[in-house]
């Protein structure tokens, strides 16, 4: 990642000492650890400070910081797979197009440093969010999650992405892509490549926001979906991420060879079976069920569609989490609140995940996903260095990830960003 001269001049060698650290490997806690990183933003070192090499201790780098973390708890920067940045909580999508375009930007902008600042490093939007926001945080202009985003989502006429009214106004505001055939799906891929989306989206199900259908209602058929899987491995291999949240729609996705079931609130015994085959991931976004309901700001078919999904949902994905399905962390942020993703950490240990797996989720699954686990994703020597330092230990209290005013200091590519400990009062002379 590529910055300016006043974001360089923020990176420097930074050693962090006296903190537990949980590095996303899923391995056992380490007390008392130490960990370096260099001035280029790459952690050197990552373990007990008993074993910590002599340069470690030392870090006799004039420029570089020094930080006590005072016994608190080191964690990999987190992942949101799931988010809608370019939306307010809540809004329909047609709702954007009622705002001047710069105070989109602005809001836009906004949410992105708030979820950076909630421990969110990365995140990968899935429709609505421009390339250019992208390009943005890779060149400092703004501060946030470093991004991948599907830019757009394809859909069939009449299903979850189609926001059209019945006289036709168009309510997208460019967030949806339609095709009702094969070929058109392939060019629907086509364009949204052209626009810079890093993966691409399908709805292989209806949605509880969508007026036209239901959730156990099929999307992209099989075939649909198997032209999109090969018109994006044609470009670049680019992963598929399909909305699917009946069953039906589900198997359709994940034979047509989908990289990520979205969602999967449907999922059953088969399915998870195939996902298993296939090495593919759920993203399960519980927050839509546990803080996504609200009948007093929610159209009567939406509330309705998600208080009769929200038993069927736990008792799914308890099982799933039961089965060892392959699960990284999405909240479908503007569908629930934006700036305190990691609650949804919480909700999966409320169905039946340790909190350490749901760490995991969250960190290594999740880069995993993204295809950045060469880099990302846990606090080991050779990665890029993006840290969260919270209060308290959320191994027992897995809660306290989920307040932002716990997580005191963000660290994205050994830039700190978000700091609550005056780490500037603590610079080497």
């Amino acid at each position: 990642m590529k910055y300016p001269i006043a974001h360089e001049a923020a990176r420097t060698p930074l050693r962090i000492h006296n903190a537990r650290l949980v590095d996303g490997t899923g391995a056992s806690p380490v007390d008392d650890a130490v960990v370096l990183v260099d001035a280029e933003g790459i952690i050197t070192y990552a373990g007990p400070a008993a074993e910590a090499p002599e340069t470690v201790v030392r870090n006799t780098d004039p420029q570089g910081r020094t930080v006590d973390a005072g016994g608190r708890t080191l964690l990999p920067g987190f992942f949101d797979c799931h988010v809608h940045m370019s939306y307010a909580h809540g809004a329909h999508p047609g709702r954007r197009g009622e705002l001047d375009r710069v105070l989109v930007t602005l809001d836009t902008a906004g949410r992105l440093k708030e979820t950076l600042d909630a421990g969110v490093t990365t995140i990968r939007d899935l429709a609505g969010l421009a390339a250019g926001y992208r390009t943005a945080v890779e060149t400092g202009r703004i501060v946030g999650p470093r991004i991948q985003t599907a830019v757009r989502v394809i859909s069939h006429t009449g299903g979850h992405g189609d926001v059209r009214l019945p006289d036709g106004t168009d309510l997208s505001d460019g967030m949806s892509e339609l095709a009702d055939t094969a070929d058109e799906a392939r060019l629907a891929v086509r364009r949204v490549i052209r626009e810079g989306a890093d993966l691409v989206k399908v709805c292989a199900t209806g949605g509880m926001g969508s007026p036209y259908d239901q959730p156990d209602d099929e999307g992209l058929t099989e075939e649909e979906i198997r032209s999109v899987v090969d018109e994006a491995r044609r470009h670049g291999g680019k992963p598929v991420a399909a909305h699917a949240q009946g069953n039906a729609g589900i198997l359709n996705a994940l034979r047509g060879g989908v990289t990520s079931i979205e969602h999967g609130y449907g999922i059953d015994d088969r399915a998870l079976d195939l996902a298993g085959e296939r090495g593919a991931f759920v993203v399960p976004t519980l927050s839509t069920v546990y803080a996504g309901i609200n009948k007093d700001t929610m159209p009567d078919y939406h509330y309705q569609k998600k208080v009769r999904w929200s038993g069927i949902t736990k008792e799914n994905i308890a099982h799933a989490i039961e089965r060892g399905a392959r699960i990284a962390m999405g909240t479908d942020a503007a569908v629930g609140p934006h700036g305190v993703n990691l609650m949804e950490l919480s909700y999966l240990v409320d169905l039946g995940m340790s909190p350490m797996d749901a760490i995991v989720a969250g960190t290594r699954t999740s880069a995993e996903l993204l295809g950045v686990d060469d880099r990302l994703g846990t606090v080991t020597a050779g990665r890029s260095a993006d840290l969260v330092l919270c209060e308290g230990d959320p191994l027992t209290a897995i809660g306290i990830l989920g307040d932002p005013a716990n997580i005191v200091c963000v660290v994205q590519d050994g830039v700190v960003r978000k700091d609550l400990l005056g780490l500037d009062d603590e610079r080497r002379p």
